[in-house]
């Protein structure tokens, strides 16, 4: 890696640099050079001297750098001479560029600068025509000027060219020179800062530089034709900024930052490989109130340096999103910072004036880990910033206090000893001859600081002038007593044997670094970023706490301060993925996905999901804090892995973020990083609550949803989009709860589990405690579709305007036995094809269903009007997970209930009922909160066959029989879990019931028309009620929790008819004199099937009185039902 240097200027104007492959600073070979700043490429390196002019280093190089000068020579002829120079006077010039709009005389072609030389004379190319050199003379014939030019000569060719070639070569490489000024142009303002970057936009070779600079009246200037072949460029062009600019920085791609006088920062926009100067900019907010001072670019990465000099790193930044979105604090204090070529930072410290390197900086983890010194000898073969084997002194290892540049992560742990300048020997080390010693005042002035007196305070020897000059310090003697004895001085430490003696050999205070040239990768090794025996310095450089008088509150202050920054870090974990644009016509785009992971710091988790695409050769992106995501659904879309992510704008909207990967693996690993980001951002640990919701989607993914009391408050509730649903390991059918941690689920294949990770352990998301496998089996159907024609009866051959031959349930999909696969992956197949004679509306001896024509109603016979029939076949599919379930064999289930209980309620046995596959009422015996699983069954008879069941408040049981009957059990209570005897309830009229809920005092009951019924007349003496009363339609599944809260799922969402169906829905208004609601909050949907909230028993706090109707939008309130 030769030309991987990382350059440096000291507070003298010394310019030296450090090869990644070198262990020692080499200095440059101008000893009367002197450079304020410098920025640097892979190849190059510029710098502004002391008189404000530009300066250039091009590092040596086997490949030299030539350009290349042409122009181009014309003739036109004429009768008497032939081809000669003498033109029309509508002709273009005798010599001119190829265009012919330019005059280019040979004698009109000069050397740039006395850095360039040329190599030979002008000569013609005879190759411009693409032939072989011949004694043509190199000329190119056309009819007249302009227009196309062929290498032979034609009767009316009346025109000729040829090119003529001439290169010069830069000779100073190796050096540094001056950059010439502009010729025929004012020479631009005296410069101050200066930045390069750009040169990875182009994909080309030849790479092109963009060169900013900032003048002294805070104006912006940029450098055109800077690139490999031409590194000096071409002329400065003025940028118009809004204010006075103070600093900029660029990086290898299209960021550009600039810092204005007053702290706040300028981003550009509109940079590109077309358009490198960009288009406008953009006003950012600094990080604090104390204002910008420094800001530092990289590829995708921005940081900043604040007045008060504190390290801070901007969120978000991005090729699609140059100005990013907040900052975070980075522990740390430092003059200046530079960003590498691959993002690597490196800074140099604010008290000891130290190069330091950004530890850990990886394509993921972009803020790093620790500070370390740069530990690299110098010319003169000394050690900078780093400890030797010998020493002249011996000193107290000290925690960290407020006055030092280094900080460490454990107090217990030694430190390395790096000397602080104090503020006056550094201005005097400014002024002062180098040579010269320390005088005896500013040793009385560290004495006045509070050094003790018997400390060692070393004297400068004879220094020659390759040496570095003497710097006052503070030092503290190792040996001596405890911290807490110690006195109150900026020191910072060095891990190491106490025994040992150190020398250390200072090296010169830093002013400026670039990074811009030195391409290294965090886990390279090499021997100057060589971390010492005791670990990493510290994950910052923080204040130290010392130790005389910082006892107390000062110490507890600063550990506080250690806790809150030092270990603060940014991750980012990228991926392409497809994305479903919002936007009309709908598609699968291509997008970069990024979720940006902060940690650390004392604080909460804030992290972002960012979604970067191109819209007609815009780039744009969109992005969702994980503090907001409320949902992260499973989907199956169009043969791809699909994942829906809500927030609570997007479920009003209801339109999620969806995104998809072709490949199973991708998908689940997205998955589970979000869905841990999700937990960690909202300080989600642990298994779900005893009061959680349970609900299942229609792929079967089990959601639980923590409640807060503020969800069935009564004045200010929780609306249902900022309700946040996490999974939990698993796939059932349904899952019914209560409040004491009963958890119980059946399967598609009709098998019952009790849920095991509410009982002990962490089962956050499925952790090693009470895993056990659980396996489900569910049918894949498709349909085979005829229609009759009077020749051949029924056939395969339709209409064309009718459906697929074989089609999914509602036609609109191809599905052959041959491309039908199972859900997903997990899934295999456990049988063949075969004709399913259970399908609803009947079938005849074939497995048939008739019908006029698609898509109607079907019935298992046929008419003289049923012109088209189809049949169900279905085929077996398993899946094994592994999940805190346990399973409860060995009578399979349709249906569960389990007794709500109140939060202060204690229970010994909890009643659980349930339904079997056969239609038979079951008791479940000896269930606890300890034992969830129970021990025995409880058979009760029954004169017909069930279908639902559902036990409430006082212990009262209904259940609905497959014709729809309506049936309470009576003398039901603990004593007595079976009851006595069935009592008939009349359904509602002309109904069919198929669902009930029952609460504390109130029943709710579903038809087969998805209407809403409540039963009116419900008292402790007569529980059966006296009549139904219509509530709502367009309701699917409903819940009455303990509390007498009524939740459903909705069919659809008035105004979306294109959603899918399943909404979660939360009825409004419910209280003690309103048993029945007044409207309902629509929630997550889009394929949602099953909701239980008999767990959630949180009551919340009593309000005063208020409006009963909250304050919704219309669109998503109806006020008497969830479809009308």
């Amino acid at each position: 890696m030769p030309g991987h240097l990382l350059w440096a200027v000291d507070v003298y104007g010394r310019v030296f640099s450090l090869c990644a492959t070198a262990g020692h600073w080499k200095r440059s070979k101008d000893v009367l050079l002197e450079l304020k700043r410098v920025t640097a490429a892979e190849q190059c390196c510029w710098g502004i001297g002391c008189e404000h002019q530009v300066y250039l280093n091009v590092l040596p190089s086997d490949v030299s750098i030539r350009h290349q000068e042409e122009t181009y020579e014309n003739q036109r002829w004429n009768p008497v001479e032939g081809y000669t120079d003498t033109l029309l006077p509508t002709d273009r010039w005798p010599w001119t560029d190829e265009s012919g709009q330019m005059p280019q005389p040979l004698h009109s072609f000069l050397l740039p600068s006395d850095n360039w030389e040329w190599e030979g004379d002008w000569y013609v190319d005879d190759d411009s025509c693409g032939r072989e050199s011949t004694a043509t003379g190199g000329w190119e014939y056309a009819v007249d000027f302009p227009a196309t030019f062929t290498k032979e000569k034609k009767w009316n060719s009346c025109v000729r060219r040829r090119r003529w070639l001439r290169y010069r070569r830069y000779k100073a490489r190796g050096s540094w020179a001056k950059v010439p000024l502009d010729r025929g142009r004012p020479p631009p303002e005296p410069f101050t800062d200066i930045t390069c970057g750009g040169w990875r936009m182009r994909d080309s070779p030849e790479k092109h530089i963009c060169l900013w600079a900032v003048s002294q009246q805070g104006k912006v200037w940029f450098r055109t034709g800077v690139q490999q072949q031409n590194p000096e460029g071409s002329v400065w062009e003025y940028v118009p900024v809004p204010k006075e600019v103070s600093q900029i920085s660029a990086g290898p791609g299209d960021l550009l930052w600039a810092v204005l006088w007053d702290g706040q920062l300028l981003v550009r926009t509109g940079i590109g490989k077309d358009c490198p100067k960009g288009a406008s900019w953009v006003m950012v907010d600094p990080p604090s109130k104390a204002g910008a001072i420094h800001v530092a670019v990289g590829v995708n990465v921005v940081w900043a340096v604040t007045k008060d000099n504190k390290v801070w790193f901007r969120r978000g930044v991005n090729s699609h999103n140059s100005r990013g979105l907040g900052w975070i604090s980075i522990g740390g204090e430092m003059v200046m910072i530079s960003v590498g070529p691959n993002d690597q930072v490196w800074g140099v410290g604010t008290e000891d004036r130290t190069v330091y390197f950004r530890h850990g900086v990886t394509s993921t983890e972009v803020t790093g880990k620790a500070w370390i010194p740069v530990c690299a000898r110098l010319d003169s073969g000394r050690t900078s910033k780093r400890p030797s084997d010998s020493c002249l002194f011996s000193g107290q290892i000290t925690e960290p206090s407020q006055g030092s540049v280094l900080g460490c992560d454990d107090p217990d742990v030694p430190q390395p000893h790096i000397p602080k300048i104090t503020s006056y020997s550094f201005i005097s080390a400014l002024v002062a001859d180098r040579s010269a010693p320390v005088d005896q005042e500013v040793q009385e002035t560290v004495e006045d600081e509070g050094a003790p007196a018997q400390a060692p305070v070393l004297q400068p020897g004879q220094t020659n002038g390759s040496e570095v000059p003497w710097s006052n310090v503070d030092l503290e003697e190792m040996m001596k007593a405890p911290p807490v004895s110690t006195i109150q001085s900026s020191v910072a430490t060095y891990p190491g044997d106490l025994g040992a003696i150190v020398e250390q050999e200072e090296g010169p205070p830093w002013a400026w670094i670039t990074g811009g040239g030195c391409e290294i990768d965090s886990n390279s090794s090499i021997s100057w970023l060589e971390t010492t025996e005791g670990g990493l310095l510290s994950p910052t450089l923080t204040p130290a706490l010392s130790a005389a008088g910082a006892g107390g509150p000062i110490a507890e202050r600063a550990l506080g301060e250690k806790e809150k920054t030092l270990e603060k870090c940014v991750s980012v974990r990228k991926g392409m993925m497809s994305w479903w644009s919002d936007w009309t016509p709908h598609q699968w785009k291509e997008v970069c996905v990024t979720l940006e992971q902060v940690r650390g710091g004392g604080v909460s988790r804030d992290d972002i999901l960012y979604i970067s695409y191109t819209q007609h050769e815009e780039r744009n992106y969109l992005y969702a804090s994980m503090r907001e995501v409320t949902a992260l659904v499973p989907v199956l879309r169009e043969s791809l892995y699909a994942l829906a992510v809500y927030t609570a704008e997007r479920t009003r909207q209801r339109w999620p973020i969806l995104l998809a990967t072709e490949s199973y693996q991708d998908w689940e690993n997205w998955l589970s990083l979000l869905s841990e980001s999700c937990c960690e951002s909202r300080a989600l640990k642990g298994p779900p609550s005893k009061q959680a919701l349970w609900a299942v989607t229609s792929k079967g993914d089990i959601m639980v949803h923590d409640p807060s009391p503020s969800l069935e408050a009564p004045a200010q509730y929780l609306p249902c989009e900022r309700m946040f649903w996490r999974q939990v390991p698993g796939h059932l059918l349904c899952v019914e709860s209560n409040s004491v941690g009963v958890v119980w689920g059946i399967g598609y294949d009709h098998m019952a589990w009790v849920y095991t990770g509410g009982c002990r352990g962490n089962q956050a998301q499925g952790g090693e405690v009470n895993q056990q496998i659980l396996t489900d089996i569910r049918n894949v159907c498709i349909y085979e579709n005829q229609r009759w024609n009077p020749v051949t009866g029924y056939t395969d051959k339709g209409l064309p305007t009718d459906r697929y031959m074989w089609s999914d349930a509602l036609g609109l999909k191809e599905c052959t036995k041959e491309n039908t696969k199972p859900p997903s992956p997990q899934w295999t197949w456990v049988s063949d094809w075969a004709i399913d004679f259970s399908t609803p509306g009947g079938t005849d001896k074939e497995g048939w269903q008739y019908a006029a024509d698609f898509p109607v109603t079907f019935q298992g016979y046929k008419t003289m009007k049923d012109f088209v029939r189809r049949r169900r076949w279905v085929r077996k599919c398993k899946i094994t997970l592994t999940g805190p379930w346990q399973k409860v064999p060995p009578i399979r289930l349709i249906d569960v209930t389990i007794l709500p209980c109140l939060a202060q309620s204690s229970v010994e046995q909890v009643p659980v009922w349930a339904i079997s596959e056969k239609g038979d009422v079951l008791c479940r015996l000896g269930v606890s909160a300890q034992s969830p699983a129970g021990s025995s069954w409880l058979h009760v008879g029954t004169d017909q066959p069930f279908k639902s069941i559902s036990i409430g408040g006082g212990h009262q049981v209904w259940a609905i029989a497959r014709d729809g009957a309506v049936f309470y059990r009576g003398s039901v209570s603990s004593q007595n879990p079976a009851g006595e005897c069935w009592y008939h309830i009349p359904s509602p009229p002309r109904q069919t019931l198929r669902q009930v809920s029952v609460g504390r005092t109130s029943v709710y009951a579903v038809d087969e028309n998805d209407n809403l019924w409540y039963r009116q007349g419900l008292t402790p003496s007569y529980p059966q009620g006296s009549v139904w009363e219509l509530i709502s339609s367009n309701v699917c599944r409903v819940s009455v929790g303990p509390l007498d809260q009524v939740w459903i799922i909705a069919d659809k969402v008035p105004g979306y008819p294109s959603e899918s169906s399943g909404t979660v829905c939360h009825r409004l208004g419910i209280r003690p004199m309103q048993p029945k609601g007044l409207s309902w909050d629509f929630g997550i949907g889009g394929g949602w099937e099953h909701l239980s909230v008999r767990g959630n028993s949180t009551e919340a706090q009593r309000a005063a009185p208020c409006s009963p109707l909250p304050t919704r939008d219309q669109a998503q309130v109806n006020g008497n039902s969830a479809g009308c």
